[in-house]
C-alpha cells in the first residue's frame, strides 16, 4: 500500500515514514502544499494524510482540488480542539480526521479501517432499495436509473443503511462499522455525512429516528416515525 503524507513538519513526517513503513507501508512525503497537490493528482497512492496548515497551499484547497479529479481516501490532521477544522475536512469530503499531537497507533488503526472500507467488495452482493442501486464491486450508485456521486465515507454509510433499509441503525453501530469506534457526543461526523447523504438522494429516503440514529426508507410509500 502507498500513502501519501503532506505536511510541512519533517520531523513528524520523518518519524511517520519510519513508523509506517514497519507497519508495511511504503510512504512518501511532501512538505509544501503544492508539490502535495501535485503529487497527490499525479495517483497510485491508496490513501493521503492531509495536514491542514501548510505553505503553498492550506489542506482544504487541496482537498477541494483533489475531489474534483480524485476519490483517494483522506485522512486529514487537525489542531486539537479545532472542530471547525473537522467539519470544513468532512464537508468538503475528507474520509476521517485525527487531532494532533496522536499516537502512532490511533493512526495505523485509522489507516487500516479507511483502506479496509475503501476495498472493493466484490464478495458481497450488490442491494437495491427505494430507487437505489448499490454495488459493492465496482462502488457505483445509481438512483432512479442515474449515476450519483459519492465519496467513499458517503458511499459506506449508505451501504450500511441500505442493507438494513427499515430498520433503525444507531450511530455507534454506524461508527463502529465505519470507523472501529462507539460515537461520543461531540463526534458529529456521522451526522455531517448523513446530511450530505440526503442532499444527494433526496430527503425522504433517510429518516432521523430521534435518540436513536437513522434508516433507510424501504420504499416511498413507507412512513417513519421522526
Amino acid at each position: 500500500m502507498r500513502l501519501l503524507v503532506i505536511d510541512d513538519d519533517v520531523e513528524l513526517c520523518s518519524l511517520l515514514k519510519e513508523y509506517l513503513q514497519r507497519e508495511g507501508y511504503n510512504v512518501k512525503a511532501e512538505h509544501d502544499g503544492r508539490r502535495g497537490l501535485e503529487e497527490a493528482q499525479s495517483g497510485g497512492y491508496d490513501l493521503i494524510i492531509l495536514d491542514v496548515m501548510l505553505p503553498g497551499m492550506d489542506g482544504f484547497e487541496i482537498l477541494k482540488r483533489l475531489r474534483e479529479v480524485i476519490r483517494t481516501p483522506v485522512l486529514m490532521l487537525t489542531a486539537r480542539g479545532e472542530d471547525v477544522d473537522r467539519i470544513v475536512g468532512l464537508e468538503l469530503g475528507a474520509d476521517d480526521y485525527l487531532a494532533k499531537p496522536f499516537n502512532p497507533r490511533e493512526l495505523v488503526a485509522r489507516i487500516r479501517a479507511i483502506l479496509r472500507r475503501a476495498e472493493p467488495g466484490a464478495n458481497r452482493g450488490r442491494v437495491e432499495a427505494n430507487g437505489v442501486v448499490l454495488d459493492p464491486g465496482t462502488r457505483e450508485i445509481r438512483m432512479d436509473g442515474h449515476p450519483v456521486e459519492l465519496t467513499t465515507l458517503e458511499f459506506d454509510i449508505l451501504e450500511q443503511l441500505m442493507r438494513s433499509a427499515g430498520r433503525e441503525v444507531s450511530r455507534d453501530e454506524l461508527m463502529e462499522g465505519l470507523y472501529g469506534r462507539k460515537a461520543t457526543p461531540f463526534d458529529r461526523s456521522i451526522d455531517m455525512h448523513v446530511s450530505h447523504l440526503r442532499k444527494k438522494l433526496g430527503g425522504d429516503r433517510i429518516k432521523t429516528i430521534r435518540g436513536v440514529g437513522y434508516q433507510f426508507v424501504r420504499s416511498p410509500e413507507t412512513e417513519v416515525e421522526t
